[in-house]
């Protein structure tokens, strides 16, 4: 494919296939493995991506009119912790004019999902709440429907379609037959007694049924994820009162532990490995390979940050209530960083807003504060940005430059949590300042799942021999009664 349309690619589609395992798997898997058909889907999306200038999207590039309609927007997670992706059908008007541009402003919030959350699964809602005729616009549904069959692998979960006019019917019916069977039953019909079957009220917005207070508004981009900050001693509602004076004295007493502990950085780092190490004398059944995934590291250009993708929290049954964030400081220079949360309520975090010297590490501790659990919608922001040596690493000079550093200088990474259902924590957390490193990875259990099911086949094939033999001695048994009756038969004869 490459060599006969190499021209119709952009080259760093290509050079991220060669990198990217994940979105090789992610084709096959929505190909069910079917090579040549993840050839074509590939071909597809690449020639797609190229013709709609995918890689350059961005805010400057489409009308500023678009964005300011509400029509497409990312906004808050269905149950199973997706994100959710909102198409508000009563914004959407037919214009031929305006056709690619709308389709535009699709792929611009696909791709930045994508990239800011590594192809994570998204869940569609169709809100056709006051809809008409006059919104139906098949050609706009089916670029939509092919973006998510056709462009951008395992990329869908469910569409929710809340509220759909009987009017529809007959459009929609035209839908499924562009959908294919797997995306159909992908389809959830919902109205206000059954769409929190899927959606918590949280995320829900009032005429929907749910509690939802956001109002969609442009600019900024809605990025409504991480708007309030955390501080160590608690929820706070806003930046302004993060540096009122109570805060400042809190966090001058807790940057003296600060500098402290980072003194005792390297010692600390050596003693998670004697922990791990302990961890497997006290029966805990740890592998090394498993504690090197636990500790997977996401490496930034300015801080490495561990682990990688995920905090794992335990259930209300387990208690585990505590997790770890090791930063590491890869630059030359002091790099200023802040933690965000989608759930400012639940979670507390030491330090939240500091700074880390060139070539150190710092250990961030993200605990649950009251009766709160962790839930899988709960996300985390990393926040990070590199200071002038002149530059002061106080409070005060840290609510400065957060204010004036340029967001084109700042890196963010983004976590998600994970919640155990076990009585064994299965990854990285923190109680009593040690690690309790999982047991059991994904890995591990598709092996053992793969040696299951070959003792079981040799089970079975032990079984069918078992049942031959035993059919066999049924069939010799019958002969040689049936000979002896024979045999006695004729004797009998003989004998009258």
């Amino acid at each position: 494919y490459f060599l006969d349309k190499s021209d119709k690619y952009d080259s760093r589609d290509v050079e991220r296939l060669q990198q990217d395992d994940k979105w090789v798997e992610n084709y096959l898997i929505w190909r069910h493995d079917v090579v040549d058909d993840t050839l074509k889907m590939i071909d597809e999306s690449f020639q797609w991506r190229k013709e709609y200038t995918v890689n350059d999207l961005s805010e400057s590039v489409l009308p500023k009119w678009l964005f300011e309609i509400g029509a497409l927007f990312l906004h808050g997670y269905d149950k199973e912790g997706y994100k959710l992706f909102w198409f508000k059908v009563k914004h959407h008007t037919r214009d031929p004019k305006q056709q690619l541009d709308k389709k535009k402003l699709v792929a611009f919030w696909l791709e930045h999902y994508a990239k800011r959350d590594h192809g994570k699964p998204l869940t569609v809602v169709f809100d056709m709440a006051e809809t008409g005729i006059s919104h139906i616009d098949l050609d706009f549904v089916r670029f939509i429907v092919s973006c998510f069959t056709d462009y951008y692998p395992n990329f869908l979960t469910k569409i929710v379609i809340f509220e759909m006019p009987w009017i529809m019917n007959a459009a929609f019916k035209i839908v499924k037959g562009w959908l294919g069977p797997d995306a159909i039953s992908m389809l959830k019909f919902t109205n206000k007694t059954d769409v929190q079957e899927y959606i918590s009220g949280e995320y829900l917005p009032p005429h929907m049924g749910g509690t939802d207070s956001f109002k969609y508004s442009y600019p900024p981009l809605v990025d409504d994820d991480f708007q309030t900050p955390l501080c160590e001693n608690g929820p706070i509602t806003s930046e302004d009162e993060h540096e009122s004076k109570e805060e400042i004295d809190a966090d001058t007493k807790e940057a003296g532990e600060l500098n402290e502990a980072q003194n005792l950085n390297q010692k600390k780092m050596n003693s998670i490995e004697q922990i791990s190490k302990s961890e497997e004398t006290d029966k805990t059944e740890v592998k090394p390979k498993n504690a090197k995934k636990a500790l997977t590291t996401f490496k930034g250009p300015l801080l490495h940050i561990s682990p990688a993708e995920e905090l794992y929290f335990g259930s209300k049954e387990t208690g585990e209530k505590k997790c770890l964030i090791v930063l590491t400081n890869v630059t030359k220079n002091v790099v200023a960083f802040k933690v965000r949360t989608t759930a400012p309520e639940k979670y507390r975090v030491k330090p939240s807003n500091s700074s880390c010297e060139p070539g150190t590490s710092l250990d961030i501790v993200v605990s649950l504060h009251g009766g709160f659990a962790a839930s899988l919608q709960d996300r985390f922001l990393i926040m990070a940005a590199e200071m002038d040596q002149s530059s002061g690493a106080g409070v005060p000079e840290l609510a400065q430059f957060w204010k004036e550093v340029p967001r084109t200088k700042v890196m963010e990474h983004r976590l998600r949590c994970h919640v155990i259902e076990s009585s064994k924590p299965s990854s990285l957390t923190l109680k009593d300042n040690a690690f309790n490193i999982p047991a059991k990875t994904n890995e591990d259990l598709h092996i053992q799942l793969t040696r299951l099911l070959q003792i079981n086949k040799r089970l079975e094939e032990q079984m069918n021999r078992c049942l031959w033999f035993q059919q066999l001695s049924v069939v010799l048994s019958l002969l040689s009664v049936t000979v002896a009756a024979f045999c006695f038969y004729l004797a009998y004869a003989q004998g009258s």
